[in-house]
């Protein structure tokens, strides 16, 4: 008996980027029966956060899990990165919220931009806690993708990025 293709769009071993987690593999698709309804269910596997998560099958498009950033993604976050910190007047607080919200939304241009506007160089003053705080969450949450992009482990991706952020 042949057996028919997968009408899923992401299989067992892919990398995917969930938005509120960022860069996670899945490592199952399981079914489970829930008030009396088959789910099928992806389990994704987060190791930084050592973390795991069931995203019904169904539901993956509407919760923002995408593949991971094409070449071409990635070039626009690296451009990204070189422009000039775009500070907004208002107030920590709600820029802070937007920042969260860009990290949070999975779009890696959206999170370079958190990481280009919160970079502080050696010659600049020092962050604040909350700063420090949401500038390594984005930095992270980019370095894990290109890391899985590009088959290189989060440090080596970190010391690019850095990289980048000094040229």
């Amino acid at each position: 008996m042949a057996s028919k293709p997968s009408k899923h769009p992401f299989a067992v071993g892919d990398y995917i980027v969930y938005p509120k987690h960022g860069v996670g593999r899945i490592v199952e698709l399981e079914s489970q029966e829930i008030a009396g309804m088959k789910l099928e269910l992806y389990v994704i596997r987060f190791e930084k956060e050592r973390m795991t998560l069931r995203v019904p099958t169904n539901k993956a498009d509407g919760s923002g899990m995408r593949r991971l950033s094409s070449e071409a993604t990635l070039k626009e976050a690296f451009t990204t990165l070189k422009g000039k910190a775009k500070v907004k007047r208002t107030m920590w607080s709600r820029r802070a919220q937007e920042y969260e919200a860009k990290i949070n939304s999975g779009d890696l241009v959206s999170i370079a931009e958190v990481v280009r506007d919160l970079h502080r160089g050696a010659d600049q003053p020092e962050q604040s806690y909350s700063e420090r705080q949401i500038y390594e969450a984005a930095l992270g949450r980019l370095a894990r993708e290109l890391a899985a992009v590009e088959d290189i482990d989060e440090a080596a991706a970190i010391v690019r990025l850095e990289k980048e952020l000094a040229a």
